[in-house]
C-alpha cells in the first residue's frame, strides 16, 4: 500500500501548457503550444503494476509511447494489464513473474530478459507498503521482509539495468514511495523507516549516477484511491465504530485539496520525471499528497 490518494477528474492528457522553448536531443515534441511528454523508444520497466498506482503508471507511459516491461507476482493479473495497454505507436510490451519477497528469483528473471539485448531506460521501483501497526510491536523479521521488498530489490533492480542505462547514455530510476519518508504517519512506524532508508538509498545513488545521464527520484504519494486504502478505511472504521464515511471526511480534512488523488495523477508525474524533459531534476523527493505534508 502506498501509505497515502480518489478520483480526480479529467486526468490522463500527457499535454501540459508550455510557453517557452527547450532545447534537447530531439525527443521532445512541441504541438500546438503544447509540451508533450513522449518517452517514444524507451524501454520503461514498471514493478508492482498490477493494481493502484503501478498499474496507472503502466498506463500512462504506454500512453506515452514507451515499451513496457511489467513485473509482478500474479502472471494472470499481468496478462490483464498487459492487454489493456496502448499500443498505437508500435509499443512492445510483456511481462515478468517475480516475488520481490525472493530477491534471487528476481534477478534471475531479469537478467534473462536483458539477455535479449534491450536495455531498460526508465525503472519504476513500487511495490506494496509495509505492514502497520506500533513499531515496538515489528519484529526484526518484519523489518528484513519489507527491507528485502523495498530497498534491497531496488538495489538489486538498478545494479542490473544501469550498465544499459549508461550504455545508452540515458536512464531514469524512480522510486514510489510515500509521504511518511518526508513527515512520519502515526501507527506506520515501519514504512516511516524503510521509505526512509530507500530516500537515502536514492539520493545517494543520483551523486554518483549523474554524471552518466541517469537520474534518480522518489515520488511520495499522500493518500490515493486504490483498492489498498479503502481496505485501509475499511480496517479503521471497523475498528473505532465509525462509518466509513466518517473515516473519510476526517481523511479529507487533513489535505488542503480535501480529497484523495487519483492513481493516475501519481503517474503523470512518474511519467514527467522519467521523460527527457526532467533531466535536470535528479535526488529529489517529490511529495503528491494535495499539501497535506507540512514542511518544506
Amino acid at each position: 500500500m502506498h501509505d497515502g490518494a480518489v478520483a480526480a477528474s479529467g486526468i490522463g492528457n500527457s499535454r501540459v501548457p508550455f510557453q517557452g522553448r527547450l532545447f534537447g536531443n530531439g525527443s521532445i515534441r512541441e504541438l500546438d503550444g503544447m509540451m508533450k511528454i513522449d518517452l517514444t523508444g524507451k524501454n520503461a520497466l514498471v514493478c508492482g503494476c498490477t493494481s493502484g498506482i503501478g498499474k496507472a503508471t503502466a498506463s500512462v507511459l504506454a500512453e506515452a509511447g514507451a515499451n513496457l516491461v511489467l513485473m509482478g507476482r500474479s502472471e494472470e493479473r499481468l496478462r490483464d494489464v498487459l492487454a489493456a495497454l496502448d499500443t498505437t505507436s508500435g509499443q512492445r510490451h510483456c511481462h515478468l513473474v517475480a516475488d520481490f519477497f525472493e530477491p534471487e528469483a528476481v534477478t534471475q528473471t531479469l537478467h534473462a530478459h536483458l539477455a535479449g539485448g534491450e536495455p531498460v531506460h526508465v525503472l519504476v521501483n513500487n511495490t506494496g507498503g509495509p505492514s502497520t501497526g506500533p513499531l515496538l510491536e515489528k519484529t526484526p523479521d518484519d523489518f528484513m521482509r519489507f527491507l528485502t521488498s523495498h530497498l534491497i530489490i531496488a538495489h538489486l533492480l538498478a545494479q542490473r539495468v544501469v550498465p544499459g542505462m549508461r550504455e545508452a547514455g540515458y536512464g531514469r530510476i524512480l522510486n514510489v514511495t510515500s509521504n511518511a519518508a518526508k513527515q512520519p504517519l502515526p501507527n506506520m512506524g515501519l514504512s516511516n523507516s524503510i521509505r526512509a532508508a530507500v530516500g537515502n538509498w536514492a539520493k545517494t545513488l543520483a551523486t554518483e549516477l549523474g554524471p552518466d545521464g541517469i537520474t534518480v527520484n522518489n515520488v511520495l504519494p499522500g493518500a490515493t484511491d486504490t483498492r489498498e486504502l479503502r481496505q485501509v478505511i475499511a480496517g479503521k472504521a471497523k475498528a473505532s465504530g465509525k462509518s466509513e464515511a466518517e473515516i473519510i471526511e476526517h481523511m479529507y480534512s487533513l489535505c488542503p485539496v480535501r480529497r484523495f488523488a487519483d492513481p493516475a495523477e501519481i503517474a503523470w508525474c512518474i511519467a514527467f520525471l522519467a521523460s527527457p524533459l526532467a533531466g535536470y531534476i535528479n535526488g529529489i523527493n517529490l511529495v503528491v499528497d494535495g499539501g497535506k505534508t507540512q514542511s518544506l
